[in-house]
Order: structure tokens, then C-alpha cells, then sequence
């Protein structure tokens, strides 16, 4: 879980109230990333559109991974067993 410093937290009405200003922290840079919070509890965060595209980026890289693995795996499993058949067929 990420941990949020009380400057990072923002309440949904004041930032319905303050977008502008909030967004602008953001755009400048003044503020890496912000939480929403609504009913005291967390429901959004805000980040800087070069450090999102960053985060998808490397988690299309793990997905992409993972994938390969999965089929690495299954194309293992499979010769396994087409070992194993082409075996009991010649025995």
C-alpha cells in the first residue's frame, strides 16, 4: 500500500472547489501526486500524465511477461506430454 503524506491528501469537495489550482500543482511539479479523499477514505490520485504513462508502461511490461511465462510454461507441459504419448506409443 502506498503511504500518503497529509499534504498529499485532498478532500473531493475542495478539489471540486479548487481543480484549477490542484491541477496546476501537479502541471508544475510542485506535488508528485495527490489523493482524493471522499468520506475519509481514499478513492482517487491524481499524477502527472509523463509519470502515469511511465507506471502503464511498466506494468504492460509485467503483463506482457507474465504472458511469455504462461506460454513458456504451457509450450514445456506440452512437449512433456508429447513425449510421454510418442513413449507409450512405442512401447
Amino acid at each position: 500500500m502506498v503511504a500518503y503524506k497529509r499534504d498529499e491528501i485532498v478532500s473531493a469537495s475542495d478539489m471540486a472547489r479548487g481543480f484549477s489550482s490542484i491541477l496546476n500543482q501537479i502541471i508544475d511539479k510542485t506535488q508528485d501526486k495527490l489523493a482524493i479523499s471522499k468520506n475519509n477514505k481514499l478513492q482517487a490520485v491524481i499524477l502527472d500524465i509523463e509519470e502515469y504513462e511511465k507506471l502503464q508502461e511498466a506494468y504492460d511490461l509485467l503483463e506482457q511477461k507474465e504472458i511469455e511465462q504462461i506460454l513458456s510454461q504451457r509450450t514445456k507441459e506440452e512437449k512433456e506430454i508429447s513425449h510421454t504419448k510418442t513413449l507409450s506409443i512405442d512401447i
